[in-house]
C-alpha cells in the first residue's frame, strides 16, 4: 500500500514539474507578446509564434517584428539566475546558488531562425535581420556577446535603438504577409519537431568527434579569436561554422 502511495506521489510530482514547465514557457512568450503590443502599430508588426517549415527543416520562431528599421527576430528564454556565456560557446550555463545546469546557446538557435527567415524571404536580400535573446527580468546576464541578450524590461528600448531605414511601407506588408502565409502554426507537431532536433544535435555530435564540421562535412581546424582558440571548418568563409575550445 505505502509503496502504491509513493509510485503516486512521484508520478504526480513527475506531471506537475512537466506541466509546470511548460506554463512557464507560455506564460514567458505571452509576457512578451504583452510588451510588444505596445510598439507603434504604423511602424512595426509584429507576428508571434511562427512556425516555417523550408523542405524538411521546421523552425519554431517566438517572436518576429517587421518594422522600418529591418527585421526583430526575437527568442525568449525562461531561465532565472545567473546566465553565464559567450557569442561563440556552444552551451551556456545557468547558475542558482550551487546548482548549475547548461543550456544551448540561444544565438546560435536564433541564427537557425534568421537562416529559415532569409529562405523564406529570398526576395529580399538585402533586408537586415536583428537577433535578440530576451531573458525574464530576474536573470542576471553575465554574457559576452556582439548580439543583443537582455532583460524583458530592456526589450522596447533595444528595438527602439534602432533607427535606420531598411524598409518601405510596401515591401513591409508585403514580408508581413508572406510571413502570415507561411506560417504552418495550426499544423505544428511539437513532438515530432523536438524528435527532428535531437536527430540533427545527434548528427551533429557523430561528425564533431570525427573532426568533421557538422554543415558541409569538411575538416575543422584549431584557431584562435578574441574568445579565446576555437575549431573552426577549413573551408572558410564559404563555411563559417565554429566551436569554441573549452
Amino acid at each position: 500500500m505505502y509503496l502504491f502511495l509513493l509510485i503516486v506521489l512521484l508520478l504526480s510530482a513527475l506531471t506537475f514539474g512537466v506541466f509546470k514547465a511548460k506554463v512557464k514557457g507560455v506564460i514567458g512568450e505571452k509576457t512578451v507578446s504583452s510588451v510588444l503590443y505596445f510598439l507603434d502599430n504604423s511602424k512595426y508588426k509584429v507576428v508571434n509564434n511562427v512556425v516555417l517549415k523550408i523542405g524538411d527543416k521546421t523552425s519554431q520562431i517566438d517572436h518576429i517584428v517587421i518594422s522600418d528599421f529591418g527585421m526583430f527576430v526575437i527568442e525568449t528564454q525562461n531561465y532565472k539566475g545567473w546566465i553565464v556565456g559567450n557569442e561563440k560557446s556552444e552551451h551556456w550555463t545557468q547558475v542558482i546558488y550551487s546548482y548549475k545546469s547548461k543550456f544551448y546557446n540561444p544565438i546560435r538557435q536564433n541564427e537557425g531562425h534568421i537562416k529559415t527567415l532569409r529562405r523564406c524571404l529570398n526576395d529580399y536580400p538585402d533586408l537586415e535581420y536583428v537577433s535578440i535573446i530576451v531573458f525574464s527580468s530576474t536573470a542576471n546576464i553575465k554574457v559576452t556577446s556582439q548580439t543583443d541578450v537582455i532583460n524583458l524590461h530592456h526589450l522596447i528600448g533595444t528595438i527602439k535603438r534602432y533607427s535606420k531605414i531598411n524598409l518601405s511601407e510596401a515591401e513591409k506588408e508585403l514580408i508581413f504577409q508572406k510571413i502570415v502565409a507561411s506560417n504552418q502554426e495550426g499544423s505544428y507537431n511539437k513532438r515530432e519537431h523536438i524528435r527532428s532536433i535531437k536527430q540533427s544535435i545527434q548528427s551533429r555530435e557523430t561528425a564533431l568527434l570525427k573532426n568533421q564540421c557538422p554543415n558541409c562535412g569538411n575538416t575543422l581546424i584549431e584557431r584562435k579569436g578574441k574568445f579565446g582558440k576555437f575549431h573552426g571548418c577549413k573551408s572558410y568563409p564559404n563555411c563559417k561554422f565554429t566551436k569554441q575550445i573549452r
